[in-house]
């Protein structure tokens, strides 16, 4: 059996109970359960529809995400996530480089990597490289003034984390933005790269190795192999090109308002809803989020 999840963004009110009784009968479709009025309900599939990423494009035009999965084992026991425009709506190299004065240029190399034009090892070098001088206090200020959490990560992390499961953020942005963003949110670890600096100035290097799409698999295997569970017990989230490794080889993984190349790679896209579509395609209703 497989679980047809139908998800618009909150308050949107775009799910009408209509088009998920068109949806279940064009699909030979179970009882709709309704885990959030107007916004997420799910229904049982004896098999993945043919049609069913017609149906998805038709449906994005509408505002509405639909997820397809297995049944069974839903409710993952690990979250693993990336960081910058994902648990937070910023870039955090991009909102350096705004402080030091080159943040276009910034903003063009982070785009590029993300979608998987550039290598991320030599790309992240590169924006480095353009933050030398920059004084280290900058980064609390940016991290006070500029970064704001993604809609719906509070819940998704304390949801999970209420039934059992563990949370780990892996970034490859900076262990200066993961630390904090990590507490804020009760991530039970944090991983990224260390930001190199010498007398309270950024020296425009980081510290290596340098994590990037490898390292993220690796946090995978290595934190799977320690909690004794299977990757299909975990969900990951990411939208960049060196996410991508860790989405597939994850139970769950879910392309969040990701790049198109990004997202073409992945079964489980959000591009609407916030996080807690996360939550959502576990088979959570609202009623049952931690807030």
């Amino acid at each position: 059996m497989f679980t047809v999840t139908v998800l618009a963004a909150p308050k949107s009110n775009a799910l009408d109970p209509a088009l998920i009784d068109s949806l279940r009968n064009a699909w030979g479709g179970g009882d709709a359960v309704w885990l959030a009025p107007d916004e997420a309900a799910e229904f049982p599939v004896p098999q993945v529809p043919g049609n069913r990423w017609d149906v998805w494009e038709d449906l994005q035009k509408m505002g509405v995400d639909l997820v397809v999965q297995p049944a069974d084992s839903r409710k993952k026991q690990m979250l693993l996530a990336d960081m910058d425009s994902t648990m937070i709506q910023q870039e955090c190299i991009d909102e350096l480089a705004e402080e030091a004065g080159v943040g276009d240029r910034v903003k063009d190399i982070t785009a590029r990597a993300m979608n998987g034009e550039l290598d991320f090892e030599g790309a992240l070098t590169e924006r480095v490289g353009l933050l030398k001088g920059l004084p280290e206090t900058v980064i609390q200020s940016v991290l006070a003034n500029r970064i704001t959490l993604m809609p719906g990560g509070p819940e998704l992390v304390a949801t999970m984390r209420a039934n059992g499961a563990y949370a780990a953020l892996v970034s490859g942005g900076f262990t200066s933005f993961t630390s904090e963003i990590a507490a804020r949110l009760g991530f039970d670890e944090n991983r990224a790269n260390t930001l190199l600096a010498d007398g309270g100035v950024l020296t425009g290097d980081v510290g290596r190795p340098i994590l990037g799409k490898e390292a993220k698999v690796a946090a995978l295997e290595e934190i799977t192999a320690r909690l004794s569970i299977g990757e299909d017990q975990v969900l990951a989230v990411g939208d960049g090109a060196n996410d991508l490794g860790m989405l597939s080889r994850a139970g769950a993984g879910v392309a969040l308002h990701a790049k198109p190349a990004v997202a073409a790679q992945c079964d489980i896209r959000i591009n609407f809803g916030d996080l807690t579509a996360l939550l959502y395609i576990q088979g959570y209703a609202r009623d049952e989020f931690v807030l």
